[in-house]
């Protein structure tokens, strides 16, 4: 056990900090500035000791920091700690002195978390700007969409790729100059989109070759298996691939008391960008252009027994059960077959 045990409340500006000793005393507190050179000096000048920090945005960045200095480093879940979540009197400083009791204590009642790798953490912010460009073209298209109908006229069908080009000559007179500087940014994004797919195609290929197995399965592309890989980044730590679905926070919540077992909904934990690509996937493969496979035919039977939202679940249980797949394509090795069972 180290001698001092520092609690870090991290902020974006000055987060506060809390020291106590090997008898739990408090013996310092104060705040450092959330910069890397602050932060190097302030650690660089205490013992070796066991920091822990609450997880947050510059959490990824300050756990690596800290333990380039040799510190013991525990990252906590606030969400899995109610003295912390569900406190009446919450400040920064309760805070910090609340986390270095707990990981003075016993550190598991932190639920620690392990934040990935730098390169890892950079390669994600890749896929994270492609997708921050896709989401701001549908919001766009949209606008363009519902303004014109507003209007009374149509714009052509299209697809997001094309839809700058059949917009522009569709637009009334009477809105064009309002949304001719609208299309035009779609059109550019449009292009932006296409040079960061490329970019992660040979991302993928040349950094992640692992993502080639995953890609075995249709409708899993490039940005899905990449997703998948950095989200998971080490597929070891998973004792059971049916383990990862929970995981991505594709499981439904439970409530059971007695004979009483309602339908809850998905719990929704993790990463919300890989779970939404797991789910487009699955879509596809129920979809009318999906090839016959095993995977489709199982969910297709539980979209077929009817009930409430039937099809519904039937997207999020394919979509749970492909990563259960990608999970064991990528520890194993293994050749898909897609009519394993039938056949």
């Amino acid at each position: 056990m180290p001698t001092i045990t520092p609690g870090l409340d991290l902020g974006d500006r000055s987060p506060r900090y809390a020291v106590l000793d090997a008898d739990a005393q408090l013996i310092g507190e104060g705040s450092v500035a959330t910069t890397r050179e602050a932060m190097q000096d302030f650690f660089a000048a205490l013992p070796l000791a066991r920091v822990i920090l609450e997880v947050g945005t510059h959490s990824p960045w300050v756990s690596r920091v800290v333990a380039t200095g040799g510190h013991e480093v525990l990252v906590a879940n606030p969400r899995r700690v109610r003295l912390i979540s569900a406190a009446v009197r919450k400040n920064d400083r309760i805070d910090a002195v609340a986390l270095a009791r707990l990981g003075r204590a016993d550190p598991t009642l932190l639920s620690p978390i392990s934040h990935r790798g730098e390169t890892a953490q950079a390669d994600l912010g890749q896929l994270r700007a492609r997708d921050a460009l896709v989401r701001t073209r549908t919001l766009l298209i949209n606008h363009v969409q519902g303004t014109v109908k507003a209007m009374g006229y149509r714009v052509p069908s299209s697809t997001a790729r094309t839809f700058a080009l059949r917009a522009r000559a569709a637009l009334p007179p009477a809105l064009a100059p309002a949304l001719a500087s609208v299309v035009d940014t779609i059109g550019h994004l449009t292009e932006q989109i296409a040079t960061a797919d490329k970019a992660i195609v040979l991302l993928a290929r040349d950094r992640y070759p692992e993502t080639a197995r995953l890609r075995q399965i249709a409708g899993v592309g490039p940005i899905t298996a990449l997703c998948f890989v950095l989200t998971l980044e080490d597929p070891t730590r998973f004792a059971d691939s049916r383990s990862v679905g929970a995981y991505l926070g594709l499981c439904p919540r439970e409530s059971q008391s007695g004979a009483r077992s309602p339908q809850l909904r998905i719990t929704k934990a993790g990463d919300p960008m890989v779970r939404r690509l797991l789910v487009t996937s699955a879509h596809y493969i129920l979809g009318p252009f999906g090839p016959d496979t095993d995977l489709r035919r199982w969910g297709l039977a539980l979209a077929a027994r009817g009930g409430t939202n039937a099809k519904k679940r039937a997207v999020v249980a394919v979509a749970r059960k492909l990563a259960t797949l990608l999970h064991h394509f990528w520890v194993t090795d293994v050749v898909y077959q897609p009519l394993r069972h039938a056949a």
